[in-house]
């Protein structure tokens, strides 16, 4: 059986689509740091103490639990702050460009692309958000949760490779979508009355003529 070529294209394979999430975590990353870098570092002074002296115990072979330094106050606001300004730069970062073009910085990059399923078209907001959602937004809130959110996320990161034949991930099926490949760029050729090297200096060419 022939495999479905959507809108004419081929399906994205499951290696540009990694790349693809790699380079774009790589960004989000960045801006993370710029971002939530403050929040980040205030919470790792607000459980610094209770986590070196576990640490400390055991390393020593203590599992007492006893006498343990209390956790900071804000240690629970600035986790929540932290997690929502995550999902919060996620969503800037992605679901605009996605609406729009059905790219994102990684699969202009990995000349990917996500449409519609049904017709050629951009995905529009209400699909490129609820595309990202399910990977996105509510996993990422869930991260506090014994990493639950996690887990939903190689899940779905996973799926493409067990989906036949239209390798959609869990966002895909929710969305509707499918993610292409792009056919690459042709090459520029000279015109075929072009003998001149290229190399020569328009100067003498015209002096020549």
């Amino acid at each position: 059986m022939p495999e479905p070529r959507p809108h004419g294209l081929p399906l994205a394979g499951y290696g540009r689509r990694l790349a693809a999430r790699l380079i774009d975590f790589a960004i989000v990353l960045a801006l993370n740091v710029l971002v939530n870098g403050w929040f980040v570092w205030r919470f790792l002074e607000e459980m610094g103490p209770y986590w070196r002296e576990v640490l400390r115990r055991a390393m020593e072979g203590d599992t007492s639990r006893e006498g343990l330094p209390q956790i900071g106050e804000q240690a629970g606001g600035l986790q929540l702050a932290i997690v929502a300004i995550a999902a919060a730069l996620w969503l800037a970062y992605e679901v605009p460009t996605t609406a729009s073009s059905g790219q994102t910085l990684g699969k202009r990059a990995m000349r990917i692309k996500a449409v519609p399923l049904a017709a050629d078209e951009p995905l529009g907001f209400g699909r490129a958000l609820a595309r990202w959602n399910t990977y996105g937004g509510v996993p990422t809130l869930l991260w506090c949760c014994f990493g639950l959110g996690l887990l939903i996320q190689l899940v779905d990161a996973l799926s493409p490779l067990f989906d036949h034949p239209l390798r959609q991930a869990l966002h895909d099926k929710r969305a509707q979508t499918v993610v292409v490949q792009l056919p690459d760029p042709a090459p520029t050729e000279r015109p075929l009355n072009d003998s001149s090297d290229p190399r020569e200096n328009p100067h003498d060419r015209n002096r020549k003529t």
